[in-house]
């Protein structure tokens, strides 16, 4: 059972407006229809923090479209007992919104829950804005996401961030690059730390995937500015992994 505040999270995607920022030239088509995925990676990072303990971890994904411009989207892994997400084993990303495509410019509005079985004080809400351009082979994103202040996060929370893609002509190569700052106000340092350990921080990461078909295979360095908490730091969500770490992934798309 799901032990979150249902009515808040229900009416924020419900009224929301969005699809996820797109990561790759094939996604700024239409969307297709149905599509499911399943990753295993070395260690969840989002944002230069581990949301898996560090440890290795599996995610999978279902999108559907409701429309030309619509699209729902959920998404489950394994955290391991992360300290994060207060030892909470799994979680899981709904999402909802809105795509808007004018020649080689997408626009992007995305609501999303973040919810952790068994965690229910822990679960919180973001709203994500968008703009991509597609120049041939390259795709490039500017993305800004936001989370009102909640008690889950202790406070709010602000990430922006510019991202690209370049899949190698005549390779099953793709060349990704990303780089975001995270930023917010405080209203309880204990659970503030689950986003941002040490207050506003850098993330950097840098990866190179092979494609063939409906499996990727990748590669991603990943990094932060974040200067590593002092041990004494009072609270029971407080993960040490964040500093730099090469990640190894495998995906099925279908």
């Amino acid at each position: 059972m799901l032990h979150c505040r249902a009515a808040p999270l229900a009416l924020a995607l419900a009224g929301a407006a969005s699809a996820a920022a797109a990561t790759s030239p094939a996604q700024a088509q239409a969307f297709a229809g149905p599509q499911f995925s399943a990753e295993i990676v070395t260690d969840q990072r989002r944002r230069g923090l581990s949301w898996s303990d560090g440890k290795a971890a599996a995610e999978a994904t279902l999108r559907l479209p409701l429309g030309d411009r619509l699209e729902a989207g959920a998404a489950i892994g394994t955290l391991r007992g992360s300290r994060r997400h207060g030892g909470a084993d799994a979680g899981l990303d709904l999402d909802l919104g809105y795509r808007h495509d004018a020649g080689p410019w997408r626009l992007t509005a995305t609501v999303i829950g973040h919810i952790f079985p068994g965690e229910g004080r822990l679960d919180y809400v973001e709203v994500e804005a968008g703009a991509g351009l597609l120049i041939g082979p390259a795709q490039f994103d500017l993305l800004a996401a936001y989370a009102p202040s909640q008690a889950a996060i202790g406070g709010d929370n602000l990430h922006l961030a510019a991202r690209a893609l370049v899949a190698l002509p005549g390779t099953p190569f793709t060349l990704t690059a990303g780089i975001g700052r995270s930023s917010g106000d405080v209203t309880r340092p204990d659970r503030a730390v689950r986003l941002r350990p040490s207050g506003s921080y850098w993330d950097y990461r840098f990866g190179v995937d092979h494609v063939s078909g409906p499996i990727t295979l990748g590669l991603a360095f990943t990094t932060t500015s974040i200067d590593r908490p002092a041990a004494s730091t009072p609270t029971r969500y407080l993960d040490r992994h964040t500093g730099s770490g090469l990640l190894a992934r495998a995906r099925l798309s279908l």
